[in-house]
């Protein structure tokens, strides 16, 4: 069925996630044997004392290559110099299926550490892992470890992909380079997870369609003549033209797109003039586009652009737009999350999987999704029964390390089950 340019794709249908496939845990192999799982706890530690900001992750380039080698893979660095992909496993004869790919992104962010009595606290000024990508590292690194040892028993029956993207937190993502450099040759299916500090440890959240919003940033310079403020029917009312801008754009925008779309324009910063007298020559304004529909997500730019020049030249002002382009939503594909939802119910049993809703957040893994199919988990970290909210981008993040085998045996299994081996 066709459905009209800008309109949402149709919904799937609800399904509560905790309550089908796999109803208790099941034998599958592939669990993370005990004395790796403190060696894991140990390498995320050194990666959240040495964070690195995206395209400058050498050490943790470094660390992750030095630990594939030692369990005899051949890792291939990324010719940006940071970041790197692995594969594990040989395809069989005739087998044409693309294989599956586990991504974790690298990179920390900009902010200072405030934990006080985490011995692994940041010990880089003002540096992060304050997103939780040293423990999507050590997750990824950790399947990649036991389905190398069972390939090397002769019991992974296809070849996995290890990707380690740099870069995530730099607008609009490394996902996109890592592209260009190839790292889905090959790949039919990608899966990924995401800290979630408001799910327990032990459990984690996923949902069919989109989980994450498109974000894109935008920049407004608006001009005119300039003039006495006594007498602006003589000139260019700037600072009238930018409130108009600030409050009409996103009214008229939201007239223009099915408002299911969620599409929002919000502004963060205006700037204008420098005495109240004198009408100013130049106006500046910043925001940001969020998006919950990818089909509207994609019209936004034109939309926008068409609306701020309307009402710019309503009121005698020129415009220069800048749109910068952020992330497209993260949308899961209906067979990857179910194949995520079927691992972990075969790990731990179907009540540990639980429902969650899209946010306003913004993901890069949504641009390997523009290519194959795959899905996100977001992953619980929150320490049972912790009464004190660590949220994502503070500098007093941190995580219930136990996460890190849940992780890893989610993928493990997902990497058996996606073979057709069904427990």
């Amino acid at each position: 069925m066709s459905r009209e340019p800008g309109a949402p794709a149709p919904a799937e249908p609800t399904r509560d996630l905790a309550a089908d496939a796999v109803p208790a845990a099941t034998e599958i192999a592939g669990t993370l044997p005990d004395r790796l799982c403190a060696e894991l706890i140990a390498f995320r530690r050194d990666l959240h004392m040495h964070p690195e900001l995206g395209n400058q992750e050498f050490r943790t380039t470094l660390a992750i290559k030095t630990r594939l080698e030692q369990a005899g893979l051949q890792p291939r660095v990324l010719d940006s110099g940071t970041g790197l992909i692995c594969d594990i496993g040989t395809r069989a004869d005739g087998d044409e299926r693309g294989m599956l790919a586990l991504r974790a992104d690298i990179d920390a962010l900009p902010i200072p550490d405030t934990k006080a009595d985490a011995p692994y606290r940041s010990t880089v000024p003002d540096r992060a892992h304050a997103c939780g990508h040293d423990v999507h590292t050590t997750t990824v690194l950790g399947a990649g470890l036991v389905l190398a040892a069972l390939d090397r028993e002769g019991k992974l029956p296809r070849p996995v992909r290890l990707l380690f993207q740099p870069a995530e937190e730099v607008l609009p993502g490394g996902a996109a380079d890592a592209i260009e450099n190839g790292v889905l040759d090959g790949v039919g299916r990608i899966l990924a997870v995401h800290c979630d500090p408001k799910v327990d440890a032990g459990r984690v959240g996923l949902r069919v369609g989109p989980i994450t919003s498109a974000c894109d940033r935008l920049e407004i310079a608006l001009d005119g003549p300039g003039g006495h403020t006594a007498r602006p029917h003589l000139t260019t009312d700037l600072v009238t033209a930018a409130a108009k801008v600030v409050t009409d754009v996103p009214a008229l925008v939201a007239r223009r797109v099915d408002a299911r779309s969620g599409l929002a324009v919000t502004w963060g910063r205006i700037d204008s003039g420098h005495a109240c007298n004198v009408i100013p020559q130049h106006a500046e304004l910043s925001g940001t586009v969020r998006c919950l529909d990818l089909d509207a997500w994609r019209l936004a730019p034109d939309l926008i652009h068409s609306a701020i020049d309307e009402i710019a030249a309503l009121y005698g002002a020129k415009s220069e737009i800048t749109y910068i382009r952020g992330v497209p939503p993260v949308v899961n594909d209906p067979a990857a999350a179910d194949l995520l939802h079927t691992a972990m119910a075969a790990r731990r049993g179907a009540a540990s999987v639980e429902g969650t809703e899209q946010s306003l957040g913004g993901e890069d893994f949504s641009w390997y999704l523009e290519h194959v199919p795959g899905a996100m988990a977001r992953l619980g970290v929150r320490r049972p029964g912790d009464p004190v909210s660590r949220d994502l981008h503070r500098g007093d993040f941190d995580v219930d390390e136990s996460a890190i085998r849940v992780g890893v045996e989610m993928f493990t299994a997902a990497a058996l089950l996606d073979a057709g081996e069904r427990p």
